[in-house]
């Protein structure tokens, strides 16, 4: 399945972007950082038939912060227990192995791409609610991994705090992409460093080894054209199309300014997913209280 991925047309172009952006430019010398060891271990564990309770349980408590941000989650007002959990058993069989996996993920990756500026307060509960919308829309569509649809969320913006970290003056070029009307955040990105946080976050989401689905639509998911592209894999066009609907449902959710692209391409994202605009009502309803109960210490 992965070869039949790797010889797609579009996904040899972007991987040939990629190699290209790293050989030469301004990511030349930018640091992307390795894919956690356990990260790792927990996806080969849930990538087995029949995923061992005792092996997650073991991996989410060899790092004590880890633990505690996943028994913190379990306590919180959303599951409701008349009993406080004490240990990361009693979280994993509250929360099943799923949840627990998009928990234990979202927390090393927080962990290994640190984010330090006050412009990235809130990144990575925002990422979390994006991440979490796109699993919630995967399930009332047909043919929708939802758990590729949430780690795609996860990694929809991890080139943002990639550029802050190794690229002089991003700071600046963030709040100026943030407040401008007139171009897109990206063009915005371009014009003063000759890349964007889409093609760094491909880059991340590649070196983790992430599926071929999940970097291509990191990497394209500001390019709406890729919405009438036949070339592209399905899957790609319908990630990046759920990933601007995801995105407008955090932003309700947290009284963000409306991004420029909703109004543009909204519609046409609505479209290519076949929902009608008086859904969204019911899933921010849905989302409202999955939301709040987003914890990651």
């Amino acid at each position: 399945m992965q070869t039949q991925l790797a010889q797609d047309p579009a996904t040899a172009d972007t991987d040939r972007e990629l190699d290209r952006a790293l050989a030469s430019g301004p990511l030349r010398d930018i640091v992307i950082p390795p894919c956690p060891e356990l990260l790792m271990a927990l996806r080969m564990e849930m990538d087995k038939a029949d995923p061992d309770p005792l092996v997650i349980a073991d991996i989410a408590g060899r790092d004590v912060a880890m633990a505690a941000s996943l028994i913190r989650t379990a306590n919180s007002p959303y599951y409701a227990r008349s009993r406080p959990v004490t240990s990361v058993s009693e979280a994993l069989g509250l929360l099943g192995m799923r949840m627990t996996e998009k928990l234990l993920t979202a927390f090393l990756m927080r962990n290994a791409i640190r984010v330090s500026s006050p412009l990235l307060e809130h990144f990575w509960d925002s990422s979390t609610r994006r991440a979490l919308a796109m699993a919630h829309i995967a399930r009332q569509l047909y043919g929708v991994d939802p758990d590729l649809a949430y780690t795609c969320g996860l990694f929809g913006h991890v080139g943002i705090p990639i550029l802050m970290q190794g690229v002089r003056g991003y700071a600046g070029t963030l709040t100026e992409a943030l407040a401008r009307q007139d171009r897109s955040f990206t063009e915005t990105e371009n014009a003063a460093h000759k890349t964007d946080h889409a093609v760094v976050g491909a880059l991340v989401a590649r070196t983790w080894r992430l599926p071929t689905p999940i970097y291509q639509a990191v990497r394209l998911h500001h390019d709406f054209t890729i919405l009438q592209d036949s070339q592209a894999l399905p899957e790609v066009r319908t990630l990046v199309a759920m990933a601007l609907v995801a995105e407008h449902l955090v932003t309700l959710h947290e009284g963000a300014r409306e991004q420029r692209e909703w109004e543009a391409y909204g519609p046409a994202c609505l479209a290519a997913l076949h929902v009608e605009e008086a859904e969204l009502d019911t899933w921010i309803d849905a989302l409202h209280p999955v939301f709040e109960g987003v914890t990651l210490g």
